[in-house]
């Protein structure tokens, strides 16, 4: 029953599934950190927006070293050609988050405007770098990286840092900070009172609209404007992999085969688009739960369109066709899924479960006047 081809197509779900819960988790308290400078007026306000994400960014962080140990260990060569093209982003990026642990602590530990205020901002670094470049990573990955593969199976990446700064990754990363503070701005609503509850909504009218409009213009783009991938050639499914088994095209729409194929999967663009303006309505009548709902479900959305839009490819290769990497022909053996699977089975109900205590438990409005009566306990 699970054989080799189903547990690549497992595998490709579970992954895709951790990124999801990545940017939903982690996504609205980098969003509540890009907004830190900006709509916190006062520093009570600054740390009630902070105090909002303390008890759980930490542990949202947790899902991106999950997806990265995922994807290292069911799709080593995947992880070894990603690592090379994108070693400096990637670097960049944990480079980044370093000011977030360190801000958290830090901005309180000196009663003095300015240096709170450089933590503050680093706080802001530390949110707004990783969404951003996360961003500019997926956008290449719709176009193709360059990379090849030889028989030994020895990658060589020949691109750099300007080919992976081209407009529509840069676009693909736009949006991506757009819908991350849409996202952080939703939370916040559940979290905030007065004054600032009434900014994040304001802030949220804005880039849910922006997040429609950005979106549309990304798919638009997608099809007129880039080749996609399509593999012309049988391939064995269930065979052993090895990426350079197969003959790969790339033609006009081809980013568009598999909603061709099923088009009950275009529903998936079209919710994307649709569900910022029910984040809108839920804001507009003080439904914040909702809203963060709807946001959640965008995120979700977005990233399934994409997802669903490249399968079966991983990492296309744009100047070695055939060296794309497939979920078919770039995972580990069956049996390293299926003792991966066993261990997924195990723990993620055990992960979820505490995760949701958490929130449970550390969940409650915080406003001025619990900071003011916690100054020393709180952040």
């Amino acid at each position: 029953m699970f054989n080799y081809e189903v547990m690549r197509f497992i595998w490709w779900s579970i992954i895709g599934l951790l990124i999801i819960i990545f940017a939903i988790t982690d996504g609205f308290d980098m969003g509540v950190g890009i907004l830190l400078p900006f709509i916190g007026k006062t520093n009570i306000e600054r740390r009630i927006m902070i105090n909002a994400i303390a008890p759980h960014w930490d542990g949202n962080q947790v899902w991106l070293v999950t997806a990265v140990g995922a994807l290292f260990a069911a799709w080593p060569i995947v992880y070894a050609a990603a690592l090379s093209g994108f070693y400096i982003i990637i670097i960049l990026i944990l480079s980044s988050l370093f000011f977030r642990p360190v801000g958290f602590d830090y901005r309180s530990k000196l009663d003095n405007l300015k240096w709170r205020k450089i933590w503050d901002y680093g706080i802001f670094i530390g949110s707004f770098t990783p969404p951003l470049l996360g961003g500019i990573i997926f956008g290449n990955l719709l176009q193709g990286i360059s990379f090849t593969i030889n028989n030994q199976f020895f990658i060589n990446y020949t691109g750099s840092i300007l080919n992976i700064l081209n407009p529509y990754s840069i676009l693909i990363g736009i949006i991506s900070i757009i819908v991350i503070i849409t996202h952080g701005a939703t939370y916040l609503q559940m979290r905030t009172t007065e004054e600032l509850y009434t900014r994040t909504c304001n802030i949220t009218y804005i880039t849910a609209v922006c997040t429609s409009i950005s979106f549309f213009i990304a798919i638009w783009w997608l099809i007129y404007g880039i080749d996609g991938y399509v593999i012309k050639s049988i391939i064995n499914t269930n065979g052993v992999s090895n990426p350079l088994h197969k003959i790969v095209i790339r033609e006009s729409f081809a980013w568009l085969t598999n909603f061709y194929k099923n088009p009950v999967l275009l529903i998936l663009p079209i919710l994307a688009l649709i569900f910022p303006i029910f984040i809108i309505f839920m804001t507009k009548i003080n439904k914040s739960g909702l809203a963060f709902l709807f946001s959640s479900l965008t995120i979700s959305c977005i990233i399934l369109t994409f997802g669903v839009s490249m399968f079966p490819f991983i990492l296309p290769s744009s100047i070695q066709f055939n060296a794309s990497l497939t979920v078919w022909d770039a995972t580990a053996s069956l049996l390293t899924l299926k003792v991966m699977t066993v261990i997924v089975i195990i723990f993620m109900p055990i992960i979820l479960t505490y995760t949701i205590w958490c929130y449970r438990k550390m969940f409650s409005k915080i406003d001025k006047i619990q900071i003011q009566n916690n100054s020393h306990s709180l952040y």
